[in-house]
């Protein structure tokens, strides 16, 4: 809704401002249209017409009529899990869904615009909830000297393109686990000002992790890529109460650490503890204190087991997941976030030697251990939320993680879709805005052509995309 503007101070007639007056001038360019008409009925040697014209102009127009929109398709599936709705309307008003249904049930609006898909599947937007949106993927050649070799700027600045292709992809709201300089703030404060198109960010800040560890950049030269509690370095229950703190001062909704060693960094072993349980339980202390929850980065199962035991609120990749532990998350609620995607892009890589020695020994240990982890999660009713590591692969093509969830972790389509709408929203706290299709949730839509439940791998050839009632892909995109 646009709102007229009142006319600028500059435009009160310059004979309110002659020879005498000049405390009248200056009230109308200190106070404004409002508080230079007050002060010039105070005042008095200026006409009750002028007084009146001054304030008028202050006055606000009357609200805009709301903006509806229809959104028809053959089918829609709402993120709760339930089966498909065929003949299917949603109304969209400004940016709230205020119905959704079978046409039957859904009474259209008088004058709203119409948009027919015809033979495509409306769903929740998207949720990705493992996501390293700013800098270089792994594939980009110079992925690997970017610490070093970039501008500060440079990843920032990578980022928004990552954004867009990510929103293009049908995914409306992300969580970023890790990012340099604070730039996954600097990108979400763009995306909410309409700068730039993306997702909505759920944001951590730095990693948090040991010296020396997956979270810590290793390899170089003693002395050139070192950091502390600011970058995310912290060793110790009180220095990571510190870099928790950190993180939120300058905006983390969400505190990442690394449990475990990882795949593509440097020196360590993929399922190797680094962080002891005492150390974890500061951090998840320090953040629900601050009113945040914790995603540990976790492969290996001693680190896994710990994290689950700190209180964290979900493991990130959770590899070598065995009965015992799976059992564990399931008692107390702790997601699971496979990124599956990632796993697919290390082993891929080892295969045709981007990836070498150890770094591609634990890849293809890693991925094969995935496999077999969401499906104890399945067994056991683990929550599963949907996260790719885009950043490790490519962004803009999220929705691959659908297809691994039933290839590769043996989920069923209903289920692979629950993980990337309402489960994810869930874990990310933003259930009462989006991930179902239902009256007042924010209307986060997108199509896919076809039946996802008959063809999950639809869901990468997204068609349209809304965010927040603004369209960005497909009929009705500005």
């Amino acid at each position: 809704m646009h709102r007229l503007r009142a006319r600028p101070v500059r435009s009160i007639p310059a004979s309110h401002c002659h020879a005498g007056r000049p405390a009248v001038c200056h009230a109308v360019r200190r106070l404004g249209i409002r508080g230079a008409a007050a002060c010039l009925a105070l005042i008095g040697g200026v006409s009750a017409a002028s007084t009146s014209a001054v304030a008028q102009t202050a006055g606000d127009a009357p609200a805009a009529a709301p903006v509806v929109v229809v959104l028809r398709a053959a089918h829609l599936f709402d993120g709760t899990g339930a089966g498909l709705i065929t003949n299917a309307v949603v109304v969209v008003t400004d940016d709230k869904i205020t119905a959704a249904g079978p046409a039957s049930s859904v009474t259209v609006p008088p004058g709203a615009r119409v948009v027919d898909l015809g033979q495509a599947t409306l769903l929740p937007g998207f949720i990705d909830a493992h996501t390293h949106i700013i800098g270089r993927d792994l594939a980009d050649p110079g992925s690997d000297m970017a610490v070093v070799k970039d501008y500060p700027s440079y990843g920032a600045i990578v980022g928004v393109e990552n954004a867009r292709r990510t929103l293009m992809g049908g995914f409306t709201s992300i969580r970023n686990v890790g990012a340099p300089n604070f730039d996954d703030m600097a990108l979400r404060q763009a995306v909410n000002a309409g700068v730039v198109p993306g997702p909505r960010m759920e944001n951590a800040g730095h990693l948090i992790g040991i010296t020396g560890g997956h979270c810590d950049a290793n390899g170089w030269r003693p002395g050139l890529v070192d950091g502390d509690y600011r970058s995310g370095i912290a060793d110790g229950p009180e220095e990571i109460r510190k870099a928790v703190r950190y993180q939120v001062k300058y905006g983390a909704d969400v505190i990442k650490i690394c449990a475990t060693g990882g795949v593509i960094s440097e020196g360590d072993a993929v399922g190797a503890t680094q962080y002891s349980l005492e150390e974890m339980k500061a951090a998840v202390d320090e953040a629900r204190k601050l009113g945040r929850k914790v995603a540990a980065h976790a492969h290996g199962l001693e680190g896994i087991k710990f994290a689950i035991l700190a209180g964290v609120s979900s493991v990130e990749h959770g590899s070598f997941l065995d009965d015992s532990a799976a059992r564990m998350m399931a008692a107390r609620g702790t997601f699971l976030v496979p990124t599956l995607s990632a796993g697919e892009v290390v082993e891929n890589f080892a295969k045709s030697g981007r990836l070498k020695g150890l770094r591609a020994q634990k890849a293809l240990a890693a991925a094969q251990a995935m496999r077999n982890a969401v499906k104890l999660a399945v067994k056991y009713n683990v929550p599963i939320a949907l996260g790719t590591d885009a950043g490790v692969g490519a962004h803009g093509v999220n929705a691959h993680e659908f297809r691994l969830m039933v290839d590769w972790g043996g989920m069923t389509p209903t289920q692979s879709l629950v993980a990337g709408t309402s489960s994810a929203a869930k874990l990310l706290g933003w259930q009462d805005r989006v991930g179902t299709l239902a009256a007042g949730k924010l209307a986060d839509i997108v199509a896919v052509p076809g039946d996802p439940l008959q063809d999950i791998t639809v869901t990468e050839r997204v068609t349209f995309v809304m965010k927040g009632g603004k369209v960005y892909k497909g009929p009705g995109a500005e």
